[in-house]
């Protein structure tokens, strides 16, 4: 309907709005090559509000609740006119809608219906088809003939046989194909007779019904005084032994006088021009607006260029037309086709080959499968990090704004942002300055020595509570694991070296859990073969091993938040007495 309007060169959109029940806000669509944005409302009577002088409603709901919603639209004051798309709406609902309509003055399309159009200015609906469609029918400015059918998909062909033989349609409309149409044939040719700019009407009816008698009655009253061009389709049906139903609910002959012959027969004795088939009809169309031209009662239509609609670019790039940058690269995973990928590795794959959450981190985070003693070296750290009791600086924020009352999300986050330099942050940091001294060839004391001087800490040494003769059970645990499934432990041996260094100057400068996991990921990165010395680099400089202690601690923070809601605790005051007030 936005690329019709703009084909039309209106300046405004046709389409005020968008109704959406349940959902409020805009909607993004091109206009032209502009890009607008179509208000959406959750019900009928707000869009109304909002659009006092939009009169037309375009229904495309369900049959199962058109009826209603159609109803609560003919009830607005505003709305002038409603077209209900959905075939099968329950004749008894139907003919409501229709007593409603006629009462109050206003115009029911359908149901069964694409719609209409008005060349040159709005279309409702999908009437006319595509825009390639519409250009070819000339609907893009307005001719002089008005044309009612009852077949939606006749009314494009249709349009495609006046615009050949005449100057175009200036109108056109498909009333639908059920038994009870909310408007019928005869409606619309009086309406068009009312048109100054009509100066010829085609009507295309079918089979079935009775619909075109009351245009046959019009014609003997005299009501029409321009030349109607009629066919009734469904000749064919006197062939068949029995009768048929054709694709339409009102296609079927109820009797002789419901028949195609006799309503053809019937309006070529009202005055109707009927030819003999249907073949037939373009070349009466063609003579009928010939005479009209020949009289001086139409001056054709002086042709105009339609401007160029813009291809969306999905198509272009598809048809080959042009090339886009893209906006974001993936080399990890892949959602095109049947099943994700990780790193190339089909979700399935994943599954029947028993994969764990190493080797999904090992895909994800390093592009390639790694040894089983990698992958279950990173789920025992992840085990390992998980948590470290309620009293420790995230485990204590995320308790704090869970009491608060606040979401799963609040908590978490508000725990993982204490991460850094003095609380679990240190892994890459110690992997760094490992790293860095044991490939230097500097010994323990040269190390130390030379990060005293610089004033920084040595990261991954120091803990608060343990000491030389009271070690981290989880360092122990780490180290035991690699000396026996790690190919090479010279990186963890050196932070052993250091850590004896550390511990002759004090009994609490023991090597933590940070400084283990992050000399032994050197060893598991340069042992296992499949990692060169930049990509080593690369790895510890962006903070891959960080990432291990935020992917780990999450898993305790979540159990925190669920711990709190599920004690139901009270919002968290710090006690007075456990605070130095001072000036």
């Amino acid at each position: 309907m936005l690329d019709f309007d703009f084909l039309c060169g209106r300046e405004t959109p046709s389409v005020a709005g968008v109704i959406n029940p349940g959902s409020e806000g805009f909607q993004k669509l091109f206009f032209g090559q502009e890009e607008i944005a179509i208000p959406v409302h959750s019900t009928i009577e707000a869009a109304c509000a909002a659009h006092p002088t939009a009169d037309v409603f375009i229904n495309f709901a369900s049959f199962r609740s058109a009826a209603a919603s159609s109803m609560a639209a003919l009830k607005q004051p505003t709305i002038r006119v409603i077209a209900i798309i959905a075939e099968g709406v329950p004749e008894s609902d139907t003919k409501q809608l229709i007593t409603y309509a006629r009462a109050n003055n206003k115009v029911v399309i359908g149901p069964a219906t694409v719609g209409g159009i008005q060349a040159g200015a709005f279309k409702i609906g999908d009437t006319a088809g595509t825009i390639d469609n519409i250009i070819q029918c000339k609907l893009y400015r307005p001719g002089s003939v008005g044309f009612v059918s009852k077949s939606g998909g006749m009314s494009n062909e249709m349009y495609n046989t006046i615009a050949r033989v005449t100057d175009g349609i200036y109108e056109g409309i498909a009333i639908g194909g059920d038994v009870f149409p909310g408007s019928t044939l005869s409606d619309h040719i009086l309406r068009f007779n009312n048109i100054p700019q009509v100066k010829m009407m085609v009507v295309l009816g079918e089979l079935g019904g009775r619909d075109e008698y009351s245009l046959v009655e019009a014609l003997k009253q005299g009501k029409v005084n321009k030349p109607v061009v009629a066919w009734v389709s469904g000749t064919c049906a006197t062939l068949f032994k029995s009768e048929v139903q054709f694709g339409h609910a009102g296609a079927k002959s109820g009797g002789e006088m419901e028949s195609a012959q006799a309503k053809n027969q019937a309006l070529r004795d009202a005055g109707a021009i009927v030819p003999t088939s249907y073949e037939a009809l373009e070349a009466a169309i063609a003579k009928t607006f010939e005479k009209l031209v020949g009289d001086g009662k139409v001056t054709p239509v002086k042709e105009v260029k339609p401007p160029q609609i813009p291809e969306d670019l999905s198509s272009a790039i598809k048809s080959g037309k042009v090339r886009a940058p893209t906006h974001i690269i993936s080399t990890i995973s892949d959602d095109r086709g049947e099943e994700p990928s990780y790193a190339g590795i089909p979700m399935s794959s994943i599954v029947e080959q028993g994969y764990g959450v190493g080797d999904v981190i090992s895909l994800l985070w390093f592009k390639r499968s790694l040894p089983r003693y990698c992958t279950h070296f990173i789920e025992i750290c992840i085990m390992l990090c998980a948590d470290h009791g309620p009293c420790v600086s995230g485990a204590h924020n995320t308790i704090v704004t869970a009491r608060a009352g606040k979401d799963l999300v609040s908590s978490l986050v508000s725990g993982l942002l204490t991460i850094g330099p003095r609380f679990g942050g240190a892994i890459d940091d110690a992997a760094r300055y490992f790293k860095d001294a044991y490939d230097r060839g500097l010994t323990p004391y040269e190390f130390v020595e030379s990060m005293k001087k610089k004033g920084i800490r040595v990261p991954g040494i120091g803990h608060r509570i343990k000491r030389g003769d009271n070690r981290d059970k989880r360092v122990e645990l780490l180290q035991r694991f690699a000396r026996t499934h790690f190919p090479s432990v010279k990186y963890m041996e050196y932070a052993v070296e250091v850590e004896n260094y550390t511990l002759s100057k004090a009994n609490n400068l023991v090597l933590n859990v940070d400084g283990a996991i992050g000399s032994l990921f050197l060893d598991l990165l340069a042992g296992s073969g499949m990692f060169s010395k930049q990509e080593i680099d690369e790895i510890v400089q962006i903070g891959y091993l960080n990432g291990l202690f935020v992917l780990a601690r999450s898993i305790g923070l979540i159990g925190h938040t669920f711990d709190q809601k599920r004690l139901k605790q009270p919002l968290y005051r710090h006690p007075w007495e456990d605070v130095l007030y001072t000036k």
